[in-house]
């Protein structure tokens, strides 16, 4: 079988040696860093994060800091929705475009100060791209990539882990996407109700690379009584519950629309936003666009190592992006981005998935509520 090989050119989180002492068993590359993807006990681990509380490794969850007098003109430019109405102590789901429209990435921004700012980015270069805007702009901010490595705490039992943690006041007045900084034991930490699924829970943005280990075992310690044990973000619960995915179930030419995410998007506000004009003009015709689907998926499946064609008889209409067993339905499920012809609930159609043909059926978003 195939290996990831460690070394110096990948980076490690601060919570990396912790890891390997609860047991990882997988890793995956995410922003250029080792991520954990598995314990070894996917139902195990699904469960835990469905009825207890599971701890994640999600340092490679990296922050773009913009800071400065002109940071929030830059936050705003390089952003879909608006920003420039968030108070300080709060966070908002922020998709980014490229001039061609085309989602790039869908970063929480959290706003720490008047003028200083963290987009929470998924897997891509972010900080490249908000430097060379600031910079081309001649914008009076700096763009950088502070010393921040999350630590999720999810499950229906993170609320208890956290008032071990902290005191009940804190973590009571945190409404979600509230964020507060703080310190545990002299660990800096900023607190935010957030995270990648829809349990609930907080991630603990360590600020001191140094205190990894030690946040990780007080974490460990006060979930204890709970049953908490290492996991990660999970592939089932999270298509169960539609949580899009950055580049899984995107491609190159997707923009956040497609991906579901026009709630997201002031396409009306009045502001501009890099990739704002693009973005109107590529639905100007809805009906030549596509869209991000949940379905349904009959027959064996082979492991989803890629990304699937969708056909309707010998016509290409899409891609199956990603797969799953879904405990919940007891089925495999999927996330389909396929013409808007064929994204109505109950429109099934074929798979080729690697020479075996599957029977795909779209159903209502997400799974986890309409069923």
């Amino acid at each position: 079988m195939a290996q990831i090989v460690f070394g110096s050119r990948v980076r490690k989180s601060p919570f990396f040696d912790a890891t390997i002492t609860g047991g990882v068993t997988a890793f995956s590359i995410y922003n250029h860093m080792f991520m954990p993807v598995s314990y070894g006990d996917p139902i195990g681990e699904y469960e835990r994060v469905k009825t207890g509380v599971s701890m994640w490794d999600v340092g490679a969850e990296r922050q773009v800091e913009i800071v400065g007098p002109d940071a929030t003109t830059v936050a705003q430019l390089v952003s879909a929705r608006r920003l420039t109405n968030l108070t300080v102590g709060r966070a908002r789901y922020a998709p980014m475009c490229g001039y061609d429209g085309c989602l790039i990435n869908d970063p929480i921004a959290l706003r720490l100060e008047e003028n200083r700012w963290w987009l929470s980015i998924a897997d891509s270069d972010m900080v490249h791209w908000v430097k060379g805007i600031a910079g081309a702009g001649g914008y009076e901010a700096q763009v950088f990539e502070p010393d921040v490595s999350p630590l999720a705490i999810q499950g229906p039992k993170a609320d208890d882990v956290a008032r071990t943690l902290f005191d009940d006041e804190l973590v009571d007045s945190l409404g979600f996407f509230h964020h507060r900084a703080v310190e545990l034991n002299g660990i800096p930490l900023v607190i935010c109700r957030s995270g990648w699924s829809r349990q609930g829970g907080v991630e603990l943005f360590l600020t001191d690379s140094t205190h990894g280990q030690a946040l990780w075992d007080l974490v460990m310690q006060a979930g204890a009584p709970y049953g908490i044990a290492p996991g990660t973000p999970h592939q089932m619960e999270r298509i169960e519950n539609g949580l899009l995915s950055y580049a899984s179930d995107t491609d190159p030419d997707t923009d956040p629309i497609e991906a579901g995410l026009g709630a997201y998007v002031n396409l009306d506000g009045d502001f501009d936003f890099i990739g704002k004009q693009a973005l109107i003009a590529r639905h100007a015709d809805p009906t030549t666009r596509r869209r991000l689907v949940n379905v349904t998926l009959d027959g064996e499946m082979p492991n989803p190592e890629h990304p699937w064609e969708a056909l309707s008889g010998d016509t290409n209409i899409g891609q199956v992006r990603t797969a799953t067993y879904s405990p919940k339905l007891d089925r495999n499920v999927g996330l389909a981005l396929v013409s808007v012809s064929y994204a109505t609930a109950g429109t099934s159609f074929d798979v080729d998935a690697d020479g075996t043909t599957l029977t795909a059926t779209v159903m209502d978003v997400p799974f986890g509520t309409s069923l």
